[in-house]
Protein backbone atom coordinates (compact mmCIF):
# COMPACT_ATOMS: atom_id res chain seq x y z
CA UNK A 1 0.00 0.00 0.00
CA UNK A 2 1.29 3.41 -0.88
CA UNK A 3 0.66 5.75 2.02
CA UNK A 4 1.51 9.41 2.43
CA UNK A 5 0.57 11.66 5.30
CA UNK A 6 0.94 15.24 6.48
CA UNK A 7 1.10 16.62 9.98
CA UNK A 8 0.39 20.33 9.60
CA UNK A 9 0.51 21.23 13.27
CA UNK A 10 3.29 22.20 15.67
CA UNK A 11 4.38 19.93 18.51
CA UNK A 12 2.50 21.85 21.21
CA UNK A 13 -0.81 21.54 19.31
CA UNK A 14 -0.23 17.82 18.69
CA UNK A 15 0.53 17.29 22.37
CA UNK A 16 -2.61 19.14 23.39
CA UNK A 17 -4.83 17.25 20.90
CA UNK A 18 -3.51 13.83 21.97
CA UNK A 19 -3.18 14.50 25.72
CA UNK A 20 0.61 14.20 25.65
CA UNK A 21 3.65 16.05 26.92
CA UNK A 22 5.44 17.81 24.02
CA UNK A 23 8.68 16.65 25.69
CA UNK A 24 10.74 19.38 24.01
CA UNK A 25 9.78 18.21 20.49
CA UNK A 26 10.52 20.90 17.88
CA UNK A 27 8.18 19.66 15.11
CA UNK A 28 6.69 22.66 13.27
CA UNK A 29 4.51 20.81 10.77
CA UNK A 30 4.77 19.44 7.26
CA UNK A 31 4.79 16.34 5.08
CA UNK A 32 6.17 13.10 6.47
CA UNK A 33 8.18 10.90 4.12
CA UNK A 34 9.32 7.30 4.55
CA UNK A 35 12.76 7.40 6.13
CA UNK A 36 12.07 10.84 7.58
CA UNK A 37 11.50 11.74 11.19
CA UNK A 38 8.14 12.71 12.68
CA UNK A 39 6.63 12.84 16.15
CA UNK A 40 4.71 9.90 17.59
CA UNK A 41 3.02 9.54 20.97
CA UNK A 42 4.29 6.81 23.29
CA UNK A 43 3.19 5.85 26.78
CA UNK A 44 5.99 6.08 29.34
CA UNK A 45 6.56 3.72 32.24
CA UNK A 46 4.81 6.28 34.43
CA UNK A 47 1.67 6.01 32.24
CA UNK A 48 2.04 9.51 30.79
CA UNK A 49 1.93 10.13 27.07
CA UNK A 50 4.97 11.76 25.48
CA UNK A 51 5.73 13.08 22.03
CA UNK A 52 8.98 11.60 20.68
CA UNK A 53 10.65 11.79 17.26
CA UNK A 54 11.01 8.54 15.33
CA UNK A 55 11.89 7.57 11.79
CA UNK A 56 8.96 6.44 9.62
CA UNK A 57 9.79 2.93 8.48
CA UNK A 58 11.18 0.05 10.49
CA UNK A 59 14.19 -1.91 9.22
CA UNK A 60 13.11 -4.71 6.85
CA UNK A 61 12.84 -8.38 7.75
CA UNK A 62 15.62 -10.73 6.69
CA UNK A 63 15.99 -10.70 2.91
CA UNK A 64 14.02 -7.44 2.78
CA UNK A 65 15.51 -4.41 1.07
CA UNK A 66 13.27 -1.48 1.99
CA UNK A 67 12.07 0.01 5.25
CA UNK A 68 8.57 -1.13 6.17
CA UNK A 69 6.16 1.77 6.69
CA UNK A 70 2.88 -0.09 7.20
CA UNK A 71 1.63 -3.10 9.14
CA UNK A 72 -0.96 -4.93 7.04
CA UNK A 73 -0.87 -8.43 8.48
CA UNK A 74 -1.11 -8.39 12.28
CA UNK A 75 -0.66 -12.19 12.32
CA UNK A 76 2.80 -11.95 10.73
CA UNK A 77 5.64 -13.20 12.96
CA UNK A 78 7.48 -10.01 11.94
CA UNK A 79 4.89 -7.89 13.83
CA UNK A 80 3.14 -10.05 16.42
CA UNK A 81 5.88 -9.79 19.05
CA UNK A 82 5.75 -6.01 18.92
CA UNK A 83 1.95 -5.83 18.80
CA UNK A 84 1.57 -8.00 21.90
CA UNK A 85 3.34 -5.42 24.06
CA UNK A 86 1.43 -2.17 24.70
CA UNK A 87 4.69 -0.39 25.53
CA UNK A 88 5.74 -0.94 21.88
CA UNK A 89 2.61 0.68 20.45
CA UNK A 90 2.28 4.34 19.59
CA UNK A 91 -0.09 6.91 18.18
CA UNK A 92 0.91 8.50 14.89
CA UNK A 93 -0.55 12.02 14.63
CA UNK A 94 -1.64 13.32 11.23
CA UNK A 95 -3.80 16.06 9.77
CA UNK A 96 -4.49 14.32 6.44
CA UNK A 97 -3.39 11.33 4.40
CA UNK A 98 -3.41 9.79 0.94
CA UNK A 99 -3.60 6.02 0.51
CA UNK A 100 -3.42 3.40 -2.20
CA UNK A 101 -1.89 5.60 -4.86
CA UNK A 102 -5.04 7.76 -5.01
CA UNK A 103 -4.66 11.44 -5.73
CA UNK A 104 -7.30 12.44 -3.19
CA UNK A 105 -6.27 13.45 0.33
CA UNK A 106 -8.45 12.40 3.30
CA UNK A 107 -8.98 13.74 6.80
CA UNK A 108 -11.04 13.02 9.88
CA UNK A 109 -14.34 14.92 10.06
CA UNK A 110 -14.10 14.80 13.87
CA UNK A 111 -10.56 15.85 14.73
CA UNK A 112 -8.18 18.27 12.98
CA UNK A 113 -5.31 16.20 14.40
CA UNK A 114 -6.11 12.50 14.15
CA UNK A 115 -4.20 9.53 15.53
CA UNK A 116 -3.29 6.39 13.62
CA UNK A 117 -2.47 3.13 15.41
CA UNK A 118 1.25 2.50 15.18
CA UNK A 119 4.07 0.39 16.54
CA UNK A 120 7.61 1.45 17.27
CA UNK A 121 10.96 -0.29 17.41
CA UNK A 122 14.43 0.67 18.53
CA UNK A 123 16.50 -1.79 16.50
CA UNK A 124 19.06 0.13 14.44
CA UNK A 125 17.16 3.43 14.67
CA UNK A 126 14.14 4.58 16.68
CA UNK A 127 11.45 3.90 14.08
CA UNK A 128 7.71 3.35 13.63
CA UNK A 129 5.16 1.84 11.26
CA UNK A 130 1.43 2.50 10.81
CA UNK A 131 -1.27 -0.17 10.95
CA UNK A 132 -3.54 -0.23 7.91
CA UNK A 133 -6.99 -1.72 7.41
CA UNK A 134 -9.62 -1.94 4.70
CA UNK A 135 -12.59 0.38 4.39
CA UNK A 136 -16.13 -0.81 4.96
CA UNK A 137 -17.58 0.45 1.69
CA UNK A 138 -21.29 0.02 2.54
CA UNK A 139 -21.87 3.75 3.12
CA UNK A 140 -19.98 6.98 3.44
CA UNK A 141 -18.01 9.11 0.99
CA UNK A 142 -17.78 8.15 -2.65
CA UNK A 143 -14.70 6.20 -3.71
CA UNK A 144 -12.86 5.78 -0.42
CA UNK A 145 -9.40 4.21 -0.69
CA UNK A 146 -9.30 0.42 -0.41
CA UNK A 147 -6.82 0.51 2.47
CA UNK A 148 -6.27 3.26 5.03
CA UNK A 149 -4.39 3.90 8.27
CA UNK A 150 -6.20 2.55 11.34
CA UNK A 151 -7.73 5.73 12.74
CA UNK A 152 -8.36 5.65 16.51
CA UNK A 153 -10.92 7.61 18.53
CA UNK A 154 -9.82 9.10 21.88
CA UNK A 155 -11.10 6.11 23.92
CA UNK A 156 -9.48 3.70 21.45
CA UNK A 157 -6.19 5.60 21.73
CA UNK A 158 -6.10 5.01 25.48
CA UNK A 159 -6.82 1.30 24.98
CA UNK A 160 -4.20 0.98 22.21
CA UNK A 161 -1.46 2.38 24.42
CA UNK A 162 -2.33 0.49 27.62
CA UNK A 163 -4.16 -2.80 27.10
CA UNK A 164 -2.97 -6.25 26.13
CA UNK A 165 -3.31 -7.60 22.59
CA UNK A 166 -6.41 -9.69 23.41
CA UNK A 167 -8.18 -6.49 24.50
CA UNK A 168 -7.18 -4.37 21.48
CA UNK A 169 -7.07 -6.79 18.55
CA UNK A 170 -10.77 -6.00 18.00
CA UNK A 171 -9.76 -2.44 17.10
CA UNK A 172 -7.99 -3.78 14.01
CA UNK A 173 -10.97 -3.93 11.68
CA UNK A 174 -12.25 -2.21 8.57
CA UNK A 175 -12.70 1.50 9.06
CA UNK A 176 -16.23 2.83 8.64
CA UNK A 177 -16.08 5.30 5.74
CA UNK A 178 -17.89 7.98 7.76
CA UNK A 179 -14.70 8.28 9.84
CA UNK A 180 -12.87 9.93 6.90
CA UNK A 181 -13.76 12.57 4.35
CA UNK A 182 -11.99 14.13 1.40
CA UNK A 183 -9.79 17.09 2.29
CA UNK A 184 -11.53 20.32 1.40
CA UNK A 185 -15.04 19.09 2.21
Amino acid sequence: MSLAYVLDAPAHAIAQALAADANGDVWTGGAVNPGGYAPVVVRGRDGRRRLVPRQWGVPPPPRGQHVVTTVRNVESPFWIGTLRHPEMRCLVPATHFRAGGARRWWRSPDAPIMAFAGIWRDSEVPSFAILTVGVDALSGPANPPASVPLLLTAPQQARWLAQGWKEVDTLVQALHPDRIMPLGD
